[in-house]
């Protein structure tokens, strides 16, 4: 047992003083002698009852004197019915809400004390305060002899207690990130990143790199989805390294299996970033891969059915320059087959810049007129690959007004495979989240 040290009042509590707390709840229906113990030893700096109107009387005359250090601000929140769940609910809940961004106070920086609340008080407290709140304490009798070791003591007015405490987010965490895995997987990675970031200012310290962790996860990959590739790189560095570290120190078990994905994900990453090439090769394979997500993941047709376009040229372009160092959107005439040369000079030249640049079709033809294969596959799959191009120049992301299908899309990618002879194992994946 620890020795319990006098206070002022009478009271007395245990060498193991907790640091200052920022914000402290307590909610009381008859004893208010035993908060008094509470404040002094968690010295808020602000400061909130919950309490009957009854009570407020004591409030000024019981508790106030015997504080050895009065918060910076207090106020409190009175319930019409301290036995009524639905009318303290609805007494506390906004209220609350509302005190705490007053005060400035950011999530988790709130502890409760049920101290002698009622069952229906109590019950309106954990439901109105769980989102604000990383403590929950309370002050019961001393167990009886025989019952167990007691860890920590209080003694209030003479009579012992035990000072008892627990994050609720320990477990409330375990459904919460489930939530957050479910929105990743949905591809709502802004809104994953926000309830991991949720969950992080709520548990215990040690739980709270875990969680960090998956909300750079969660931001790193929605970088990735809108093409921002190197500060997806570097958030998803930061997230791999403490989910490796996660994975093997207590973690979630599915992590084992997770981590290899994600470190496959950041080399890919990390050639396309680093790649000094001026034309990635790498940026056809996201392209495609993007492409599908879109279709798959949000079945917006019309943006796979583009994305996938861009990303035929990708392949043509990469190729060009790859192979036989022709920039399309610089090109000089004389590089391209004879036959195209005069065509290119006019009907390639932009007036704004002075370049010549090749469209789509183009390419393939010049790939196909050097002797290149994919040229090659490219005009022999062109019966069915310009029907496609017409169905995606026709959709309200190319240049006209109709709506795009899921099975032009699919047919796209089909030739695409076919032109390029790149498989679908190839393209990079995002994980699926299982928490």
């Amino acid at each position: 047992m620890l020795l319990a040290l006098p206070l002022r009042g009478g009271e007395c509590y245990s060498r193991a003083v907790a640091a200052e707390t920022k914000a402290l709840l307590i909610a009381l229906n008859a004893d208010v002698s035993a908060c008094v113990a509470t404040i002094n030893r968690l010295t808020p700096e602000h400061l909130c009852f919950f309490i009957p109107e009854t009570l407020r009387p004591q409030i000024e005359t019981n508790v106030q004197p015997n504080l050895v250090k009065l918060p910076k601000k207090w106020d409190w929140v009175v319930t019409p019915d301290p036995h009524g769940f639905g009318a303290s609910y609805k007494a506390l809940n906004q209220p609350l809400t509302d005190l705490l961004k007053v005060w400035g106070l950011s999530p988790g920086e709130l502890t409760v004390d049920l101290g002698s609340a009622t069952a229906a008080m109590a019950a309106a407290v954990a439901l109105a305060a769980l989102q604000h709140s990383s403590q929950f304490l309370s002050l019961k009798p001393a167990l009886l002899a025989g019952d167990g070791p007691v860890e920590e003591l209080v003694i209030v007015n003479g009579t012992a207690h035990t000072w008892q405490q627990d994050n609720p987010w320990t477990e409330a965490a375990m459904g919460a990130r489930r939530h957050g895995a479910d929105l990743f997987n949905r591809g709502a990675y802004q809104g994953a990143a926000d309830a991991f970031r949720h969950i992080e200012a709520r548990v215990s310290g040690g739980q709270k790199p875990l969680y960090h962790a998956f909300a750079d996860l969660a931001v790193a990959y929605g970088c990735w989805d809108r093409y921002q590739y190197k500060a997806a790189w570097e958030s998803l560095k930061t997230a791999v390294k403490a989910l490796d570290m996660a994975s093997v120190f207590g973690g979630p078990a599915a992590l084992k299996n997770l981590v290899p994905h994600f470190k496959q994900n950041l080399g890919f990453l990390e050639k396309l970033v680093m790649d000094p090439a001026e034309i990635k090769s790498a940026l056809p394979l996201d392209l495609l891969a993007n492409a599908k997500r879109r279709a798959e993941q949000d079945h917006a047709y019309d943006a796979a059915l583009a994305t996938a376009v861009r990303a035929l040229e990708a392949f043509a372009q990469v190729q060009l320059f790859k192979q036989y160092k022709i920039k399309a959107n610089d090109v000089h005439p004389d590089q391209l087959p004879s036959a195209m040369q005069e065509t290119c000079k006019t009907c390639c030249l932009d007036d704004v810049d002075g370049k010549y640049k090749l469209p789509l079709v183009m390419q393939f033809r010049a790939l196909a007129g050097l002797g290149d294969q994919m040229g090659q596959s490219y005009l022999a799959q062109w019966p069915q690959m310009k029907p496609l191009l017409d169905a995606a120049h026709r959709s309200a992301l190319g240049h006209g007004f109709e709506s795009a299908t899921g099975e032009r899309y699919h047919q796209l990618v089909a030739v695409i495979f076919k032109v390029t002879g790149v498989t679908d194992s190839a393209l990079p994946k995002f994980p699926l989240l299982s928490l």
